[in-house]
């Protein structure tokens, strides 16, 4: 098995490279596993780690990571230690010092926890095309991810959060290294009280990851309660598409993340 490596020198040369059918490599985990499996033997490797993409900056009350940040370095970042059980859920020690953001924004179901996190904080992507960088909201993105073939990740940012108003919790059959049965991160920001702006979000839900916008709606303007947790909790599951796996089925998948989610927010309330 062999595949022919190609260095990119800056990221608008990466989409002309991906064009002509090569396969862009970072950390590797998605990549290198393709490669293993055969579905990418032929196709040169584009490697992409010497773009200066794996700064972490923390300006004011804005975050941005750039796409070759890896989980472990977030996970040594005291600025981002709301992301730190995120980071440390994924994979074992081996696997986080490859997996880098702009890779799991990619993983299928049932992995890409870091996105969940990220669709909780209302993540905007970065981009090029190879002709002009533009920038989508997460959700956009993840809803776009295979049509978006012509462009390149080159980063993420977010709002710094409150520590109190963000939470995730990956539920799992095998710890500490095994894919996610369901995965959820809330964002429930109050305002006098009650909830603005309430973001939820669920891995293993969908083939990718996606908001829970009804148990979100049983949030937004009330207060964090036995009342509105209990609301959320019943409409969490509507609208979403797991699948079976070797790791649960749908069936159980939908089970499980009403009262997971009731714990979640519990911890906030």
């Amino acid at each position: 098995m062999s595949a022919t490596l190609l260095a990119a020198r800056q990221p608008r040369a990466v989409p002309g490279l991906q064009a002509k059918g090569g396969t862009v490599i970072a950390g590797g985990t998605l990549a290198v596993a393709g490669l293993n499996y055969g579905d990418s033997i032929g196709n040169p490797l584009i490697i992409v780690d010497g773009l200066g993409l794996d700064r972490i900056e923390v300006k004011g009350k804005k975050v941005t990571l750039g796409a070759l940040v890896t989980m472990a370095s977030i996970a040594r970042d005291r600025r981002l230690k709301f992301l730190h059980p995120v980071a440390n859920s994924i994979g074992g020690p081996a696997v986080r010092a490859m997996a880098t953001i702009g890779g799991n924004l990619f993983a299928p179901a049932p992995y890409g926890d870091m996105a969940v996190a990220l669709l909780a904080l209302d993540a905007e992507v970065a981009l090029h095309d190879g002709k002009a960088a533009r920038k989508l909201p997460l959700e956009t993105f993840l809803a776009q991810r295979k049509k978006l073939v012509r462009a390149f990740v080159t980063g993420v940012s977010f709002a710094l959060p409150d520590a109190k108003d963000f939470r995730y919790t990956k539920i799992v059959r095998r710890k500490p290294v095994s894919a996610s049965v369901v995965t959820i991160a809330t964002f429930t920001p109050r305002k006098a009280g009650k909830i603005k702006s309430a973001r939820i979000a669920l891995g293993a839900m969908a083939p990718h990851a996606v908001r829970a916008r009804k148990a979100e709606l049983a949030l937004e303007g009330k207060a964090l309660d036995k009342t509105s947790i209990e609301a959320a909790a019943k409409a969490v599951a509507e609208g979403t598409a797991p699948a079976d796996d070797a790791y649960a089925t749908a069936w159980y998948r939908r089970e499980i993340a009403p009262v997971h989610l009731k714990r979640l927010l519990g911890e906030a309330a």
